[in-house]
């Protein structure tokens, strides 16, 4: 493998940061959290961003954190979809469907929530009005989400992106076919 900067990853898959700061948003929507700020993309680090009041309930703290995860990995697959099957299963395939392969890949690799998430999410549910059964729930994906982040280094991010834009759609395809 070879190491490309992370602004440069960025740049080339944008889609995918717009998108994750958008289902943040949508997240702090949907638990009536004010937004203060939004970047959607630029160029330094982080690439996008959302800037929100801290939120009263737990669950929306694991909500919004989460959220990007839910989005993006659902319509990386949905947005994939039209381009892979031309291209994978019957091997052909137009630039349309190639640019659809990209921006669902882009859009699905930038699923994983920050390891700012990660820290919001705990510390959100280690307090002590947090229901127990909410604790249990976010530990797993605490560490999934660090992991996930350690795993950026060795493209995981990049991988999750290729399978949920190719798996999904092929999974689809042969359970109709």
């Amino acid at each position: 493998m070879f190491f490309l900067p992370g602004m440069l990853i960025s740049i080339i898959t944008f889609p995918g940061v717009v998108v994750h700061e958008m289902a943040h948003q949508l997240f702090c929507r949907l638990c009536r959290v004010s937004v203060l700020d939004v970047c959607y993309f630029r160029f330094g680090n982080p690439s996008g961003y959302v800037i929100h009041e801290t939120p009263k309930n737990p669950a929306h703290h694991l909500l919004i954190g989460i959220g990007p995860f839910l989005v993006n990995s659902t319509l990386g697959a949905i947005i994939a979809a039209p381009g892979i099957v031309p291209v994978v299963q019957f091997e052909t395939g137009g630039i349309v469907h190639y640019f659809l392969v990209w921006l669902g890949v882009s859009i699905a690799m930038h699923a994983f929530p920050s390891t700012g998430d990660a820290k919001s999410i705990w510390k959100a549910t280690m307090s002590r009005e947090c229901p127990a059964l909410l604790r249990v729930a976010a530990v797993p994906l605490v560490v999934l989400i660090y992991v996930g982040a350690i795993g950026s280094v060795f493209w995981l991010d990049l991988i999750y992106g290729i399978g949920v834009a190719m798996l999904i759609p092929q999974l689809i395809v042969s359970a109709f076919a």
